[in-house]
């Protein structure tokens, strides 16, 4: 089993495990029989092996490589119904809305009863004679219910293989590492992979762990391990406890309020049809979920939790301040004042005397208060004591009490600041300070929403607000560079691959979907190799059969600020074809929805851009294991006449799937650029039934700051640069080698901000 796991994991990394040492390796060996088969089934899911990985899997059991193979079979979907509405949907039905409100008034009618001519469907539904044509379907085109599935799917159309190397215990506990070191907050896909790792290997001695998120997982599974005094070692605030508590009950490592949760939870079950909106009563059923209720064993481990944090009273009590209200629940249901009225825990005693009383004051009221009575001195005196303050507030700052006091007094702490920080600041000055861009925060219960220039802003002319935002990015790059150059090292030479500089280093964009085939960072551009890319959506992996509808959509941008759409209620638009509309699962398999675009066409048309979305039209969010992504290759993809299938794993150039943590209720996960026939990787949640509410200006807007941020190259360029590391042409010359494969490892990537 832990085998398996690790494969999972490895293949995110573009690696097989295997449970042997390298010394152990004979390069010159013969390859056996199974190994040519076991190559041969990795083609036909679009892989190839590297002359190290071919010859150690020669060292590896049949059993082995026939569990490996039933693994990369189960990531890829091939055991999946991949058979979609609408038979050789490549050549249009020709169906249109008349056709299914002729359908409609003949079901309400009675049908037959009625003396209408035409057919009853296993479904229910009435299809009148002569408004569908039936035998171009797999279920039934009026309810979107399928009939048939398919249990095959196509296999080595594919033209550019994806190369598999070696992973053994070395480099799967290096990922291991990285994960728990990372700079930056993990993504979906990281801690999916951390999730699994700390299952088979133990904590290592003296790591430190980079995020407090990351903290969060490490301590569930000591928690699980009955190894809570060891969790709470990591609990160093007040703060860091409710994040655990709160984790373990809504799964998300971020502190989401319960009234948040609640109202999200009427948005993502409101529908546009009266009759099935059930927004009140999910908010209803999401109030009693988020219930405390905790046993006397994890009352009693928090208790000591607390009374172990070392700050004192008043500062621990301003730190539970900001979530008082969760606080007060919490102290209820965990009964800590029947625990504080006990010997050796005196310190829980004080803590909630302080907390009830309020006897503290908040640092944040303080900056505040003088915020409002203008005293400069004062408000940059207290930020230069919490720099992590100071960077939230530094742009809002300098517009009040001017560049130059600001950035002073900023550049005196900003060496005590995360990188991370430090290069979000850069990455979002250009933005802020333009009154033109629309700038957008992705809230973490999903969706985008715009936000409003600063209004102090229009006090300034154009010149000077670039004076401001060209100063923050020297600040950064000034501090930067002192890190690097603080480094010591041996090197004297570097090489940067050059795809680097246009993939941006990513801080701020945290992706809630799984990879389960790379570890691609967001931004990331992939070349469209033939004239057709085709999206693919399957969803329903694994439940019992039921109405359960999904939606894949694209938006095509063309001239003059006109749009076409592509979707269940337009399945043929400008260069795009869909394949029909399925609002329900068969059982256990999983039904797909597809589109295909064609490029030629699209250039014809004048079209600029397509983006690439998916959506719950069903109650609540996106289905938990829904796979979205996208196929490309040099040769033409077959379509089924027969059933329409029209997947191949050995085309599909990138996929994601939806976690159980999901909280969108759409996704747009890439968008085509067709000029330069790139499709850029995305992931932009939004909370909508249809593609409608995907609002354009943000997707642009996102779009721009991706292209806008600091590059993998430039940061790469800024440590070279500060280290006085000569860049070459080659790996085989270099010192330090960062490649593609080095690359594959955002944590590692995210490691290059020293912290």
């Amino acid at each position: 089993m832990n085998k398996l796991i690790l494969n999972a994991v490895a293949l995110r990394y573009r690696a097989l495990y295997l449970g042997i040492n390298r010394e152990d390796i004979n390069m010159t060996s013969e390859v056996s029989a199974p190994v040519i088969a076991f190559v041969a089934r990795l083609k036909e899911n679009g892989f190839s092996v590297s002359e190290e990985l071919l010859h150690a899997l020669c060292a590896v059991s049949a059993n082995d490589l026939s569990d490996i193979t039933d693994t990369i079979n189960d990531i890829m979907g091939v055991s999946l119904n991949w058979a979609p509405l609408v038979k050789g949907w490549n050549v249009p039905t020709g169906e249109s809305h008349i056709d299914h409100l002729v359908t409609l008034f003949a079901n309400l009618l009675g049908g037959e009863k009625a003396g209408i001519k035409g057919e009853k469907l296993a479904c229910g539904c009435f299809i009148p004679e002569g408004i569908f044509p039936l035998e171009r379907y797999n279920g039934c085109p009026f309810c979107g219910k399928p009939f048939k599935t398919a249990n095959y799917v196509f296999k080595g159309q594919g033209s550019k293989l994806k190369e598999l190397r070696l992973f053994t215990d070395k480099e799967m506990k290096n990922v291991f590492e990285s994960l728990l070191s990372s700079a930056t907050p993990l993504d979906g896909t990281q801690k999916d992979s951390l999730q699994k790792l700390l299952t088979i290997y133990p904590i290592p001695e003296n790591i430190q762990i980079g995020m407090k998120e990351t903290a969060m997982l490490v301590v569930k599974s000591l928690i699980d391990g009955g190894k809570a005094i060891e969790a709470g070692a990591l609990m160093t605030t007040p703060t860091d406890i409710l994040r655990y508590l709160w984790f373990e009950k809504t799964g998300n490592v971020q502190i989401i309020e319960p009234k948040t949760l609640v109202a999200h939870a009427r948005k993502l079950y409101f529908h546009m049809w009266g009759p099935l909106d059930r927004g009140v009563e999910a908010s209803t059923e999401m109030k009693k979920k988020l219930q405390l209720k905790y046993n006397r064993q994890m009352c009693r481990i928090v208790a000591e939790w607390l009374n172990g944090v070392k700050l004192s009273a008043e500062h621990a009590a301003e730190n539970m301040n900001p979530k008082r209200s969760m606080w007060v629940r919490m102290i209820r249901a965990l009964r800590l004042g029947e625990y504080a009225r006990k010997p050796g825990f005196e310190r829980l005693a004080k803590l909630l005397d302080v907390f009830y009383h309020q006897n503290y004051t908040t640092w944040q009221g303080q900056v505040d208060e003088a915020r409002i009575n203008n005293e400069a001195d004062a408000v940059i005196g207290m930020l230069k004591q919490r720099p992590g303050m100071f960077a939230r507030c530094l742009f809002a700052t300098m517009l009040r009490f001017g560049k130059d006091k600001t950035l002073a007094a900023f550049d005196e702490v900003a060496d005590k600041l995360p990188a991370r920080l430090l290069l979000s600041l850069g990455n979002a000055a250009d933005f802020y300070f333009d009154i033109k861009q629309t700038r957008i925060a992705r809230p973490i219960t999903g969706g985008t929403k715009e936000i409003p220039a600063n209004k102090l802003l229009n006090l300034y002319s154009e010149d000077y607000r670039k004076e401001m935002a060209a100063a923050v990015n020297e600040l950064y790059k000034a501090s930067m560079k002192r890190r690097y150059a603080a480094v010591k090292t041996a090197s004297k030479t570097i090489y940067i691959d050059p795809m680097f500089y246009h993939i941006p280093v990513s801080v701020g964009d945290r992706a809630t979907t799984i990879q389960d085939t790379s570890c691609a960072l967001m931004g990331t551009r992939f070349a469209v190799e033939g004239d057709a890319v085709r999206l693919f959506l399957q969803w329903g992996k694994g439940l019992h059969a039921q109405h359960l509808d999904m939606d894949l959509s694209c938006r095509i941008a063309l001239g003059d600020g006109k749009v076409d759409e592509c979707a269940y209620y337009h399945l043929k638009a400008v260069g795009a074809k869909h394949s029909g509309d399925i609002r329900s699962i068969p059982e256990m398999v999983g039904t797909a929805e597809y589109i295909e675009l064609s490029i030629p066409e699209l250039i014809q048309a004048g079209a600029s851009y397509v983006t690439f979305t998916c959506n719950a039209y069903s109650w609540g969010e996106l289905s938990p294991n829904l796979v979205v992504g996208w196929m490309d290759s040099t040769h033409p993809m077959k379509i089924s006449e027969k059933d329409g299938v029209a997947y191949d794993p050995s085309c599909v150039q990138h996929m994601v799937r939806i976690n159980e943590s999901n909280l969108a209720k759409g996704l747009v996960f890439g968008i085509l650029d067709i000029e330069k026939r790139e499709i850029v990787w995305l992931e932009m949640p939004f909370t909508y039934q249809t593609l409608k509410g995907c609002n354009s200006t943000a997707v642009e807007a996102l779009l721009q700051r991706l292209e806008n941020k600091l590059s993998v190259g430039e940061l790469l360029s800024l440590k070279a640069s500060a280290q006085g590391l000569a860049s070459v042409e080659s790996t085989d010359e270099a010192d330090e080698s960062y490649t593609y494969e080095w690359a594959l490892n955002p944590a590692a990537v995210a490691n290059l901000l020293l912290g």
